[in-house]
């Protein structure tokens, strides 16, 4: 399945919500984007709504970990929300649940 990636700004917060598979294919284009907004010297909030991924293997994992890592150097705040239940599951088996702010349910 194809990825799409919709980004909103709002002053220094950058909202991101992600549609489709996050893998080999499409990993690329997450971490391009992602990683651009949490390099910018201004950036507050980056939230990542993953409601609609439907998959993600260990693309997507190295992905979340270079973003996180990316926004601590900037003091940026970094949160998942609305995670789909085999995304939540994948990041509880891995350990990163507990690293990344994460919000269930909540809107942006």
């Amino acid at each position: 399945m194809d990825l799409t990636i919709e980004t909103m700004t709002q002053g220094t917060e950058h909202y991101v919500t992600l549609r489709g598979d996050i893998d080999a294919y499409t990993g690329t284009k997450v971490k391009e984007t992602l990683m651009m907004l949490a390099k910018q010297p201004d950036a507050t909030v980056l939230s990542v709504n993953l409601e609609e991924v439907e998959y993600m293997d260990s693309t997507g994992i190295g992905i979340f970990i270079a973003v996180m890592k990316a926004c601590k150097q900037t003091d940026c705040i970094f949160q998942v929300n609305k995670l789909s239940s085999r995304v939540e599951r994948l990041f509880r088996i891995t350990g990163l649940y507990e690293h990344i702010a994460t919000r269930k349910g909540e809107s942006e």
